[in-house]
């Protein structure tokens, strides 16, 4: 099963992103349940938050694997939703 994950950045926070993006980038690796996923971008061009798209088995894996995030961790975020995505084009 698929499932959204939107993630706004806090504000003035463009420098957690960038101290956590190495683990952020390896944990996507190792985990293996991203199909597809980047940044959201701000008027500016710069990173402001992350689209992730979660192949898991059900929504409590989805969450488990927000929370291990290493962006999660490092407080990034003020805003995540995390929605069942069905797939239709691509």
């Amino acid at each position: 099963m698929r499932f959204a994950l939107l993630a706004k950045d806090k504000p003035g926070a463009l420098q957690t992103r960038l101290d956590n993006r190495d683990a952020h980038l390896a944990y996507v690796a190792e985990t293996g349940v991203v199909e597809i996923a980047g940044p959201l971008l701000d008027a500016e061009g710069q990173m402001c938050g992350s689209l992730i798209i979660l192949d898991v088995p059900d929504l409590a894996t989805a969450q488990a694997w927000a929370a291990a995030d290493p962006y999660a961790k490092a407080g990034l975020f003020g805003d995540v939703t995390l929605s069942a995505w069905k797939k239709v084009i691509g």
